[in-house]
């Protein structure tokens, strides 16, 4: 075979392993990082991006988008309160290990006209399928009880969100995003994965990063509590009784 016919029949390999590549996703944030000071009132995140597919814009049309916002996780515990003899007290109990503290899901489409079930718990796509990583021995059903309320509980408080449609594409390769965030939202590191979907498959992934931090006054107090912990607790010590000997001395009878 001569050199021309080599090239040749590497240029048709190339085409055709080209053609068969997956799409990119190419994400982007509006804030990658949001202060929290004193009177905040929330943050409105702008999340966009591009879908590159190397086989041709022609198939883009087709794609999905969903976005999963999801804060830093921590531990919990749920209880359920029952009324025994006309008084409410703590009954059952269960712990989870690694509950998001901030968790929204913005997809294009209802989630249910886009994947199965199985393809969204694997993505965590969805309020019904984040995975909190339950802890101690307790019965499956009560188990899922548990984790409803749980979840019920943080919708409530605007802690979890989920909304279908509010993802738009645009030129069948742009897309955008809104999610607020409420002004009770936790500190720390929060990952933003944008997925793209098509015929049911998950084709591509991103993340994105986005910090909440503390600032002014309160990011100085948090900083100090972490740098030099034991003079801030002797510093809330002595804070403490001064309030309480100025109290005393401000109310004392005459």
């Amino acid at each position: 075979m001569n050199r021309a016919a080599r090239v040749a029949v590497l240029l048709g390999v190339w085409l055709a392993l080209s053609a068969q590549r997956e799409p990119v996703l190419v994400p982007a944030v509006s804030q990658s990082l949001i202060e929290v000071r004193q009177g905040f009132t929330g943050a409105r995140l702008l999340l966009y991006g591009a879908v590159i597919d190397p086989a041709g814009a022609g198939r883009a049309e087709d794609y999905d988008i969903v976005v999963v916002l999801k804060g830093p996780a921590d531990s919990v515990r749920i209880r359920e309160k029952e009324r025994l003899a006309g008084i409410w007290a703590n009954a059952g109990s269960s712990d989870f290990r690694s509950a998001p503290s901030f968790f929204a899901v913005a997809s294009s489409r209802p989630i249910e006209e886009i994947v199965d079930q199985r393809t969204a718990a694997i993505y965590e796509l969805g309020t019904d399928f984040i995975q909190l990583s339950p802890s101690g021995q307790i019965e499956p059903e009560e188990q899922a009880r548990f984790a409803q309320g749980l979840v019920a509980l943080r919708k409530r408080q605007g802690l979890y969100q989920e909304n279908p449609g509010g993802v738009r594409i645009s030129e069948k390769v742009l897309y955008q995003a809104r999610i607020n965030l409420p002004s009770t939202v936790t500190t720390g590191r929060y990952t933003a994965e944008t997925f793209a979907i098509a015929r049911g498959r998950v084709l591509a992934s991103a993340t994105a990063r986005i910090e909440v931090v503390k600032a002014g006054l309160e990011g100085q107090v948090v900083t100090a509590a972490q740098r030099w912990s034991f003079l801030y607790g002797l510093g809330a010590i002595a804070l403490s009784l001064g309030m309480g000997w100025l109290a005393g001395r401000l109310f004392a009878r005459p």
